[in-house]
């Protein structure tokens, strides 16, 4: 008996390590904050266990321009979390396999690609917002803005910090939506005004608010949903949306044409737009693509998705190249270096 045990042990053994050899790899880019790709791929793996992700992450920027240098050796597998204004500019380098995932019908429409089938699926949405520390505004006579046009105000010289929109998503909703709110000539315009004031620009979206929570800086231009989570730390920040209306984004999903693993591609993809995993993105941020799961999240500013401008992604996903090389030949010399 003793020796049949052993025997059917050994079985278990190797057939559990013969499965494990089988697993399904996939290389999945994304965006998202390092800090949550831990959950993500454990709660698909409570559903999935044959499927392991192998994560490549880095800012937005990063994971586009590898991407499109990929173009023709494609070495991701799915994009999991990168902005839609990014995967538009894929679409149109026909770079992404369209897919309808099941369920697709039950997300709102708007975080849908329009094409049938999709070429992506929306998440989650990140919205514009200005971090005002309080303390640091009253300690430099920097009183709070109210509108983009304020920051201009030679009042507050030094005291900004923004997101460089070539490595940023945040920060290139910031400068797309000001051309868009502002005009070709009148964007550029003001971000020649604001660039006067700006004390530095950093590689991160989430960078300028989380400085300005700490006293780095007394404004920090960054999203909604990070000012809310710093000031229900503690920070002594208010999170300020600007009377002209605010610019967005939002993170989305694909499969990358040429995947060699479209089935295990398919299914993660799948798995992305349920409830479940909606549920995952509403600890990051406040708007989800699954209707009715969002919950209400503290210090988010009322009013501010009445404040959210009618974003014309394709206006920014196909001009993004031109309005980056600006951006960069104006403004380039204040950004952080490149780690």
């Amino acid at each position: 008996m003793k020796y049949l045990s052993t025997t059917a042990l050994t079985t278990v053994l190797a057939l559990g390590l013969a499965a494990n050899a089988m697993a399904t790899e996939l290389t999945v880019y994304t965006a998202v904050e390092a800090e949550d790709l831990p959950r993500y791929a454990a709660a698909f793996n409570e559903d999935h266990p044959d499927i392991k992700i192998n994560w490549v992450r880095d800012s937005t920027g990063v994971i586009t321009a590898k991407l499109l240098a990929e173009k023709n050796n494609p070495q991701a597998d799915v994009i999991w979390g990168l902005a839609a204004t990014s995967l538009l500019l894929m679409k149109g380098e026909d770079m992404l396999e369209a897919y309808a995932p099941a369920g697709v019908d039950k997300l709102d429409p708007k975080f849908v690609d329009k094409s049938t089938p999709p070429a992506w699926t929306g998440m989650d949405a990140w919205v514009a917002a200005v971090c005002y520390n309080t303390v640091e505004g009253e300690k430099n006579g920097v009183p709070a803005p109210t509108s983009w046009k304020d920051l201009t105000n030679p009042v507050y010289k030094g005291h900004i910090i923004m997101p460089n929109p070539n490595s940023s998503g945040t920060g290139f909703l910031d400068v797309s939506s000001w051309l868009q709110m502002f005009g070709q000539d009148g964007g550029w315009a003001y971000m020649d005004g604001l660039h006067e004031n700006i004390a530095r620009y950093t590689h991160s979206g989430s960078a300028p608010c989380k400085l300005a929570a700490a006293g780095e800086t007394t404004i920090g231009v960054s999203f909604a949903f990070r000012g809310a989570k710093s000031k229900a730390a503690g920070a002594p920040i208010e999170i300020i949306v600007p009377t002209e209306g605010v610019g967005w984004d939002m993170e989305a999903t694909a499969i990358v044409a040429g995947t060699d693993d479209l089935d295990a591609a398919k299914t993660l993809v799948d798995w992305t737009i349920t409830k479940k995993a909606n549920e995952l993105y509403n600890s990051g941020y406040a708007v989800v693509a699954y209707p009715g799961v969002a919950k209400p999240v503290q210090y988010f500013p009322d009013g501010i998705v009445d404040a959210m401008i009618d974003n014309d992604f394709e206006f920014a996903a196909n001009n993004r190249g031109d309005i980056l090389a600006e951006w960069a030949k104006r403004y380039d010399g204040k950004s952080d270096p490149k780690n």
